[in-house]
């Protein structure tokens, strides 16, 4: 009799019990709309194949491979001694609040206060804590392209709707007419992040102040992403977005500039950034972050006073460097038939068209993986299909190497064979 009615049973049983494919389904419509971050996907495969011993070049890195100042490290170490390790205010430690309150008025000639800062888990929770903060669902940001890979989907985690404008002559800058051209009813905010990530390309301070009007005219927020505006080159100074704004008292001020520690300083794995705004915003950023993460790590913190308030030479040297390998890899790429490259003018990144040999970035950035070893990152994901993002934060030698791999692979007129270590390829595509 259990026998039987078990048997009439299973299907039912079978039934109820949800399969994996109904299990997925179970996710929030938000957390099926966002992607995973492709850079880290690609840094993930890069050092899968690294491991299994295979000769890869990471060219889509966005890691300088300098070390974090001695400063940082003292600072970081001497709490750690103490063994005193404890939770930190939501928007950060005194001592780091005063260190970027000295470090703003120094390079933007700006005295705030420390209720106009906050401190976050990196420049990324800043601008995410930020969105949160200022977006009621289905309003709008807007910023140009080509944009950072997570502007839009930070906007969509934030609940709202993310407006790339793409320039009408195909550079990588828009005209503030067609940034203007974008803003509707629904417009909340524009980020502009100068010099640009992938591009490279330094907003030209005419461009910058007249989205700087723009923004007060209508009412909008603007959020400077300035997280490279010290690595800069060609004796270029970086743009300072509090030189055009008219609105002089920052408590009236929809402006807020974000930075960090992590390029500058080389110092990515500290997680340390920080934002500059009006005390309402701030005050609202962080009763938002104090229920999402809380205060950044202290030993993290204490590494970012010690940078910040320490000697600045490390900034230079890494300046010095990136710019001696941009020139290498840029005329390493001007001699590469069918590739079309804009001058970065800072950052680590050049983003060349390789169009001409390949339309579909992603299938060329899986074909260059997998023929080669060489790691780019697609440019569909920054807004532009061709485009690779390559880095130059690298070594010289994977700088060179890296390009004429790429070049073998594509070029028809290459050799027919190429030697990675001891081992040999021999093309066999067209």
């Amino acid at each position: 009799m259990r026998s039987g009615l078990l048997q009439i049973l299973k299907p039912v049983i079978l039934k109820a019990i949800p399969s994996e494919g109904n299990q997925a389904m179970s996710l929030s419509q938000l957390a099926r709309s966002i992607c995973e971050s492709p850079t880290l996907k690609l840094n993930e495969t890069a050092a899968i194949l690294k491991e299994k011993g295979e000769p890869v070049i990471h060219l889509g890195g966005g890691e300088p491979k300098s070390k974090a100042p001695i400063d940082a490290i003292v600072n970081c170490a001497s709490l750690l001694r103490t063994g005193d390790v404890k939770y930190t205010p939501a928007d950060g430690i005194p001592a780091l609040k005063k260190a970027v309150i000295r470090y703003t008025e120094e390079q933007y000639g700006r005295l705030v206060a420390p209720e106009n800062v906050i401190a976050s888990s990196g420049a990324k929770q800043s601008i995410m804590v930020l969105l949160h903060a200022i977006l009621d669902p289905k309003e709008e940001v807007i910023f140009p392209v080509p944009y950072w890979v997570s502007y839009p989907e930070m906007v969509k985690l934030a609940g709202g709707v993310p407006v790339a404008v793409t320039a009408r002559d195909g550079s990588f800058q828009p005209t503030v007419e067609e940034i203007a051209e974008a803003v509707g009813p629904y417009t909340k905010a524009i980020i502009l992040n100068s010099p640009n990530n992938p591009s490279g390309v330094v907003y030209s301070d005419e461009f910058v102040a007249g989205v700087v009007e723009l923004c007060e005219q209508r009412n909008l927020y603007l959020l400077m992403d300035d997280t490279y505006n010290r690595l800069i080159f060609d004796g270029r100074t970086p743009s300072n977005c509090y030189r055009f704004t008219k609105v002089q008292n920052l408590e009236s001020s929809k402006l807020v500039v974000i930075n960090c520690v992590s390029k500058m300083y080389a110092m990515t794995g500290f997680r340390i950034g920080w934002a500059v705004g009006n005390r309402t915003l701030i005050r609202a950023m962080a009763n938002i972050q104090s229920q999402e993460t809380s205060g950044p790590a202290a030993p993290s913190q204490w590494a970012a006073v010690g940078a910040l308030n320490g000697v600045q030479s490390s900034i230079e040297s890494l300046r010095l460097t990136l710019e001696n390998n941009r020139n290498v890899m840029i005329k390493r790429l001007e001699a590469f038939p069918g590739v079309r490259v804009v001058k970065p003018g800072g950052t680590f990144y050049c983003f060349p068209d390789f169009s001409a040999y390949e339309k579909d970035s992603q299938k060329l950035s899986r074909f260059l993986l997998d023929k080669v070893r060489v790691v780019a990152v697609p440019g569909r994901e920054f807004g532009m299909e061709g485009h690779l993002r390559l880095s130059f934060c690298g070594t010289l030698k994977d700088i060179t190497e890296g390009i004429d791999r790429i070049k073998w692979a594509l070029d028809p007129s290459s050799p027919n064979e190429l030697y990675l270590g001891d081992r040999k390829l021999t093309r066999d595509w067209k």
